[in-house]
């Protein structure tokens, strides 16, 4: 849930660029690759990765109620949408980067499905559903579980990305003193 909040940090920094946009009629390029790279390796590599790769994996041979395996399932087609969605958000920016001008309103048309989109998902796994599931685990499976999520965290840089959010924050500011 800790990672939900950076992740929340950087869908704000995405509804700013898009306000920004709006306004000015063009979009940062390096702000969407740095913003691309983050939800990409962090919130769906690192933070999906864990939920699906250890949770829900560990989930799959656990009695759930037929409310948590829905929402379960709800939550991995969640993941897919989101990273079919980030698909075509780079495929326009590539569109809009090659000097295309309708894909203007595909970048905040994308953009904002994404800003609207991640909330919901957040709320749904952080009140409905992370709490609830931890009931189905002892004590020392949860404790396992966290050591497997720091071993799958060793793969990825967390620094680097909280870093990448700072930099788009600050960048935030200094436009709004402009």
């Amino acid at each position: 849930m800790i990672e939900h909040r950076l992740i929340e940090r950087a869908i704000k920094q995405m509804r700013t660029e898009i306000d920004r946009a709006k306004t000015q009629g063009h979009f940062d390029v390096h702000f969407l690759d740095s913003w691309v790279d983050f939800i990409r390796t962090y919130a769906d590599q690192t933070h999906h990765g864990k939920e699906e790769q250890i949770l829900f994996y560990d989930l799959a041979n656990r009695p759930l109620s037929p409310a948590l395996k829905q929402m379960m399932g709800g939550l991995i087609e969640d993941h897919v949408k989101a990273r079919k969605m980030v698909s075509e958000l780079v495929s326009a920016r590539n569109r809009y980067s090659d000097g295309d001008s309708s894909a203007f309103e595909l970048l905040v048309a994308l953009g904002a499905e994404l800003v609207d989109f991640y909330p919901p998902h957040i709320r749904k796994e952080d009140q409905e559903f992370f709490i609830p599931v931890m009931e189905y685990f002892t004590k020392e499976e949860k404790d396992e579980m966290l050591k497997h999520f720091h071993e799958f965290d060793e793969n990825v840089i967390h620094e680097h990305y909280r870093s990448v959010v700072e930099a788009m924050e600050k960048r935030s500011i200094e436009n709004e003193t402009i």
